[in-house]
């Protein structure tokens, strides 16, 4: 077996001479098309080097799965998993033309990877079980050109989880509305929902920072419930900016108001990461949360799998749409061992691979939310109806941000905005005004504008 040094020595001597052409070929070539003379073989028998972006949670689970593939195989992986700093260490990665063989992390890196050329066009055709990859799934890994550039592993919705016993104390209904989702966070903030004769609840919990765009990821589903969104799709590749609509501007203000009228917000939303949240929900600060899937079994085993439940959420003006996105492997350029990451990649397709990523042990996270293999039945694999939930809304209610060359900067700067706005002072239609423009010149930018 190869020196692992010495490989990653070889694929940095290799990049450092190729063309971003090139670089584009080594990947085609671990997707099934054909080589050409300037277009580096690899070794077979090198071993892979893939990374997460996980916490230890999910990290064991990814851990029995990639020593089954082993297993199977022969093909070792070196796997690291990795959360802080995720998208920095990669750049780093990238700056030293060290890449790992294969990244498993959200659709937010498919506009950024495509572009800096780390990942290259795969033929979705040439993936043993692709076929089996639901079309909705495959469309997490497609690019604003048509063209995939990644492949589906998981995806999922975003649900409501609330307090089921604050509530019922309270007696009050599931929220099926805005309003009901209102008054039910006013109940929690004002009306002692624990007991302990203190006004220490809150409403809803937002993990809100600004940090990677986390603000637009929690008020999306406000926004888009409400009728506004940020981008308007007009076909064609082409986007036109919508955070300045009237129906935009309705939605942020109502949003605001959760912040500045009923105050019915957990403290510090505005600079709280998810890993901060978590941890509010299930000590009993705050009774409502609207989050992934992926963390039932956490809370399950830290509050009480009686003491939450989880719906779908409540309906607003525009409707009853949220977020829905997943995960892609991102199979990276000048690789030593492109059969590898082949190999690797149709494993995590099959039934197997992905029930595994389903099937969890106390305490840890599920990697695969909802199956990507239309195949794999979450009611038959899982025996939750809470999951059944979760189906059902990724089904009927669930959209991914757009698919434009690179959301990531149009999603930082609205997130920044957003968390202006809810700081009380600003007005908003001033501020959307001002980030429209923002967004305008950005659409230009990337050659989408219409």
């Amino acid at each position: 077996m190869p020196d692992t040094e010495v490989m990653r020595s070889t694929r940095r001597s290799v990049i450092s001479v190729l063309s971003a052409a090139t670089v584009l070929g080594a990947v085609l070539t671990g997707c099934g098309t054909e080589s050409s003379p300037s277009t580096p073989q690899g070794d077979p028998n090198a071993p892979l080097e893939v990374w997460t972006r996980s916490q230890e949670s999910a990290a064991k689970v990814y851990t029995r799965i990639f020593e089954e593939f082993t297993k199977k195989t022969g093909v070792k992986v070196e796997y690291k998993a990795v959360f802080n700093d995720f998208d920095k260490q990669i750049q780093q990665r990238a700056s030293a033309k060290d890449l790992p063989d294969l990244v498993i992390t959200d659709t937010g890196s498919l506009g950024v990877f495509t572009q800096q050329g780390l990942v290259g066009e795969v033929d979705r055709a040439s993936f043993a079980g692709g076929g089996d990859v639901s079309d909705r799934a495959w469309g997490n890994a497609k690019t604003s050109d048509g063209k995939y550039h990644a492949v589906p592993w998981s995806t999922q919705a975003n649900v409501t989880l609330i307090r089921k016993d604050w509530r019922e104390k309270l007696g009050k209904p599931v929220p099926k509305t805005h309003e009901e989702l209102l008054d039910l966070a006013k109940a929690f903030t004002t009306q002692d929902p624990d007991g302990n004769g203190q006004a220490d609840t809150y409403g809803i919990l937002a993990p809100a920072t600004t940090d990677r765009g986390y603000t637009l990821w929690w008020a999306s589903n406000f926004l888009w419930q409400g009728g506004g969104d940020v981008l308007k799709d007009n076909g064609g590749g082409k986007f036109s900016v919508a955070i300045d609509s009237p129906e935009s501007q309705k939605s942020v203000e109502w949003i605001r108001g959760l912040f500045c009228d009923s105050k019915v917000m957990n403290p510090n939303a505005l600079t709280l990461t998810t890993t901060d949240a978590h941890p509010l929900f299930e000590t009993g600060k705050v009774g409502i949360y609207t989050t992934g899937p992926y963390m039932f079994s956490r809370f399950d085993k830290n509050l009480g799998k009686d003491k939450y439940e989880v719906i779908a959420s409540p309906k607003g003006p525009g409707g009853d749409t949220v977020l829905g996105e997943g995960e892609d492997m991102y199979i990276m350029a000048a690789s030593p061992n492109p059969s590898g990451q082949k190999k690797l990649v149709e494993y995590m397709l099959t039934p197997e691979a992905q029930q595994m990523g389903m099937k969890v042990q106390s305490g840890e996270t599920p990697v695969v939310r909802l199956p990507v293999n239309k195949n794999v039945s979450v009611k038959d694999v899982l025996k939750d109806p809470r999951w059944d939930t979760t189906q059902a809304v990724y089904e009927s209610s669930a959209r991914p941000f757009p698919a434009v060359p690179n959301f990531q900067p149009l999603r930082q700067k609205t997130s920044e905005t957003l968390s202006k706005i809810f700081t009380c002072g600003p007005d908003a239609k001033a501020e959307l005004g001002k980030l429209a423009g923002e967004l305008k010149k950005e659409l230009s930018t990337q050659g989408i504008s219409q």
